[in-house]
């Protein structure tokens, strides 16, 4: 009795291959729809909260008007 354990217990038919390669690739087709359906649920859970704010805060101003400034850019003609 070997305490090393081997890759596919030994069993390297084709079919084993597929079958590993298609697990694989199936955990990872689970692991991306779980991370694409948790960012849905998040998004959905931010619109169903701000649905409860009232129309004023929606409306209101920007309380940091400064913290996109630097997307502006100011263009003085004057200088040479």
């Amino acid at each position: 009795m070997s305490s090393k354990r081997q890759i596919f217990d030994g069993d390297f038919s084709p079919e084993r291959i597929r079958a590993e390669g298609f697990g694989n690739m199936f955990a990872g087709a689970l692991f991306g729809g779980a991370l694409v359906g948790g960012m849905g649920v998040f998004i959905y859970i931010l619109i169903v909260i701000s649905s409860f704010l009232p129309p004023e805060s929606k409306e209101a101003d920007d309380p940091t008007p400064d913290s996109f400034s630097y997307y502006e850019q100011i263009i003085d003609e004057t200088v040479a």
